[in-house]
C-alpha cells in the first residue's frame, strides 16, 4: 500500500516520502479497523483533522496574497468553495488515493470508495500524513500542483455558497437571524444521511439533505434561497 502512495508522490508531485506511518494512518478507514478488530490500528479521523487545519492555513495565504483587492468577506467565501467537500473529493479522485484505502468490506460493498465525504477526509488525511512527513513546504509544493491551478483556472468563481447568498439576500430587510438545525439522521454510521432544516426568526424557511451535515445545509440554504428569489 504505502510502497504504491510512495511512488505516486515521487513520480507524479516529485515529493519522496521518509516515514510510512503517517500514511498507514491516512489510508485507514474506520470501517477497516473495526472490523479486523486491530486494537494497535489507528484510523485517518485524528490524521485528517491535522490536515483540515493545514489546508486551511494555507489556501488562505494563498488567496491572501493571490487577491490583494478582494475584500474579507469575498476571501471567505471563495475559501469555503475551495476547502469542502465537493471540492477534495475531485482532488481525492483526480491525485488517485481513492485506490489505496483500505476499507471495511461493508463499507466497500456500499461504495463507500466513491462516497463524496469520505474522500474528502482521505484527501485531508493524506494532506496531514505528508505535512507530518516532510513539512509545509511539501504541502505547498503538493497544492501548487493540485489545488492552486484549479483557482487559476476559475473553476470556483461561478459556483456559490447557497448559505451566505441566503444570509445576504435576507440582510437587504434588515437584521435576521438564520438558525440550522439537523431534524433527523439516517443510515449506519459509515454512510449516513443527514436532514437540515433552515429557519428564519424561528420560523422554517427550507430544508435539505446531504451525506454531510455541509451538504445538507448548502442544500436547505439552496431551497430557502430559491423561494426568496421567486418572491421577488
Amino acid at each position: 500500500m504505502c510502497d504504491n502512495i510512495r511512488d505516486l508522490f515521487k513520480n507524479r508531485f516529485g515529493l519522496v516520502i521518509q516515514e510510512d506511518a503517517p500514511y498507514h494512518i491516512a489510508l485507514t478507514h474506520s470501517s477497516y479497523m473495526n472490523e479486523k478488530k486491530m486494537e494497535e490500528l489507528e484510523d485517518n479521523e485524528r490524521i485528517e483533522y491535522l490536515g483540515d487545519a493545514v489546508l486551511e492555513l494555507l489556501v488562505s495565504t494563498y488567496l491572501y496574497k493571490h487577491y490583494p483587492q478582494l475584500p474579507e468577506g469575498d476571501l471567505s467565501r471563495m475559501r469555503a468553495l475551495i476547502v469542502c467537500e465537493d471540492s477534495f473529493s475531485l482532488r481525492c479522485k483526480e491525485c488517485g488515493f481513492d485506490q489505496f484505502i483500505r476499507l471495511g468490506h461493508g463499507e466497500e460493498a456500499n461504495g463507500g470508495r466513491k462516497r463524496p465525504s469520505l474522500l474528502c477526509d482521505l484527501f485531508e488525511a493524506v494532506v496531514g500524513a505528508l505535512y507530518l512527513d516532510l513539512g509545509l513546504d511539501a504541502v505547498e509544493e503538493f497544492l501548487k500542483q493540485t489545488v492552486y491551478p484549479k483557482i487559476e483556472s476559475g473553476e470556483f468563481k461561478d459556483h456559490r455558497d447557497n448559505k451566505t447568498a441566503l444570509q445576504e439576500e435576507l440582510q437587504k430587510n434588515g437584521q435576521i437571524h438564520l438558525s440550522y438545525e439537523i431534524v433527523k439522521e439516517t443510515g449506519p454510521s459509515h454512510q449516513k444521511n443527514f436532514d437540515v432544516e433552515v429557519s428564519l426568526n424561528g420560523q422554517v424557511i427550507g430544508h435539505g439533505s446531504g451525506s454531510s451535515k455541509k451538504m445538507a445545509e448548502q442544500a436547505a440554504a439552496k431551497e430557502a434561497l430559491d423561494k426568496v428569489e421567486k418572491q421577488k
